[in-house]
């Protein structure tokens, strides 16, 4: 079966790490760069909206390729972004029924290599972003609030989904 993310993961058999690690590749030294010719600020701002408006897009366009419901094309998605971002985490899952999903994630190997490279917040623009715009094709039929995440340095990533009734 043919995932959901296959052509954001590229090539299924790359962990998401390693296409992470990748991406960082080039866009760190990029970065940098841009840094060093317009400042951080202008320049983290303008990698900030590019990367924000790519991942809104992309999974916008992925929940539009699933039939279904705004609720099921985000469990779709969900369902697939949590096998592959979850071999990279240790969490625990607090709550999990009709109306809420509470997961905190105690170990992040994403928030680790980016806080190494010192670019914690290119990660948090590349992984922990990305969960809302997941959650954003639940069409208000799903919502999601994170009060803290690891790659803020924070001790977890605090995960409360709520579900409008059926």
């Amino acid at each position: 079966m043919t995932s959901v993310l296959d052509g954001y993961l590229v090539d299924p058999n790359l962990s998401l790490l390693d296409k992470t690690r990748i991406q960082a590749q080039v866009l760190v030294p990029v970065l940098r760069a841009l840094r060093a010719e317009l400042g951080k600020d202008k320049a983290d701002a303008i990698v900030k909206g590019a990367l924000r408006d790519w991942s809104k897009q992309l999974f916008a366009a992925i929940g539009d390729g699933i039939d279904g419901n705004p609720r099921r094309k985000w469990a779709a998605i969900q369902s697939v972004w949590g096998e592959v971002s979850g071999r990279e985490v240790e969490f625990e899952i607090l709550r999990h029924d009709e109306e809420a999903l509470d997961i905190d994630v105690t170990r992040c190997r994403f928030a680790e290599f980016f806080r190494a490279l010192g670019e914690p917040e290119l990660g948090a623009l590349l992984i922990c972003e990305a969960d809302f715009d997941i959650a954003a094709v639940g069409e208000g039929e799903v919502s999601l609030d994170r009060a803290q995440t690891i790659m803020q340095g924070k001790p977890s990533c605090t995960f409360r989904y709520k579900f409008a009734p059926r």
